[in-house]
Parts: C-alpha cells; structure tokens; sequence
C-alpha cells in the first residue's frame, strides 16, 4: 500500500502495472482489496490503482460532516496528487455514487468510465422509501453485524474462493465510516449528473442483480449519451467478483478501445 496526504487525510491506494491508467473505486463496507482479480489481470497491459476511500482499509477515518462532496474531491485530490488526470475510472455499486459526484464536480480529471452494478444513489435510483428503508436496517444493526454476504449481493452463495477476502474486508469495517458513506448514499439523487456525461462509458450488470436492479441499468443506459450495457448472466451484485473472468474480459475490450 501507498499513502498520500489529501485535505489533511491519508488516502492508501493500491498501484500495479504499467500503461494507460484506470482507477477503481470500492463499494460499501468495501476497501481496494475487493478489487484483487481485477488487479491482477490487468496489470500485464494497463496501469491500475485502487483506492480505499476514507474510512476505509489503511485510509483515515472520515472526519464529523464528511458529504458526499468530500468523497469525490477526495477522490480527485488523489487522482491529480498521482498525476495520472484524466483516466477511466471503474465502480462498484457506491463507487459508482462517487464517481457520479467526481463527475459532477471534476470532469476533467474523467477520460472514460466503467460503471458496475451502481446507483445515482439509492434516493435517485430506488426512490426515497427503498433509500430510507435500507438506511434504517443498517442503522438497526448492532457493531460488526454488517454482512457483505446479505442476500443479494451474489446470485447464490458467495464464491468460495473469495470468501476469505470478503471476510476480512469485513472484520475491518468500521461502522461510523460504512454509515457515513451509506448514508450519503440513501440520500444522494444524481441522476441529473448522468445526462451530462460526455466521455466513453461502460455499464456493467448482473442479471440478478437483486440490490441494484437491470431496470436501473436500463435507466443509465438511457440517459448517458453513448453508453453501452454488458449484462452477464447468473450474476448477482458483485460482478466483479462472482463472475471476475467475464468482469475482466469485458472491461479489458472496453480499455483498449476507448484509452
């Protein structure tokens, strides 16, 4: 792991490979380690560095306040900190919600996007009752009962081989920081923000997708100009790793046309 200090927060970061650069950005209760097979299989061709977010693996905890906004400059600050602007950015689920909001806010550091089984936040994409519903069980849950295993998140059981990872992703979650991203979560609506994206653009789904359903994959395919939609079959929230070899092969066709 490397460190860099941004707006007074360490941010650790993962960084393997050479050539063009693309940057991955971890779902919730999640750090740069659920992105290992990607890691992995892209570092032969490409550049890749994935980062924990604040409050997330060896990054600092978040501060009182942290908003949504703060993540994605957070996450620009790093972007521009490694002098690696623009670059394709990839997201999982809340890492989606973040990009959105870098988007938003910084353009200009974004030369492509890869987004993977995500939200316009849970507000602009499930509505305000499913948005609110979700926060109030994760509220209702005691310390260390966060399961990224939950119904939903895989089409079955989780793969075997991966088990180890997400167990120990969760043994080092820490709950205020999962609950400040969740939250800004269940109350972001950036829904605006995708009928302004004007780069490249790959959507990625699980067809059983139970937490973010194809129906909101249809809707960014509607209003991102140009997108493209990849749904690969028996796969639920986590495609990345239920279904890493088809994940990969699809984002490594998608890298070498558009960097």
């Amino acid at each position: 792991m490397d460190v860099v200090e941004i707006d007074g927060l360490s941010l650790a970061f993962r960084r393997a490979g050479n050539g063009p650069v693309v940057v991955f950005v971890h779902g919730g209760a999640e750090d740069s380690r659920t992105w290992t097979p990607q890691l992995n299989a892209l570092a032969d061709e490409f550049t890749v560095i994935a980062w924990d977010e604040p409050g997330a693996g060896g990054s600092s905890d978040v501060p009182e306040g942290f908003r949504l906004s703060d993540y994605g400059d957070s996450l620009a600050g790093l972007i521009r900190a490694l002098d690696v602007s623009p670059c394709t950015l990839v997201g999982l689920s809340w890492g989606v919600t973040v990009i959105l909001e870098l988007y938003r806010r910084h353009p200009g550091v974004v030369r492509s996007l890869v987004l993977a089984d995500g939200y316009a936040g849970w507000r602009g994409s499930l509505g305000a009752q499913e948005a609110d519903a979700r926060l109030a069980g994760l509220r209702d849950q005691p310390s260390g009962a966060f399961d990224p295993t939950l119904p939903g998140l895989f089409a079955g059981a989780p793969p075997a081989r991966f088990v180890p990872l997400l167990e120990a992703m969760t043994a080092d979650v820490r709950r205020h920081s999962m609950l400040t991203a969740l939250t800004a979560m269940a109350r972001a609506d950036l829904t605006d923000v995708l009928d302004t994206i004007r780069v490249p653009t790959q959507l990625v789904w699980g067809a059983l997708d139970a937490r973010s359903p194809l129906s909101v994959a249809h809707d960014f395919e509607r209003r991102i100009q140009g997108a493209d939609l990849a749904v690969i079959p028996g796969c639920g929230h986590v495609s990345n790793l239920e279904a890493p070899e088809a994940f990969n092969d699809i984002l490594r066709f998608f890298l070498r046309r558009h960097t």
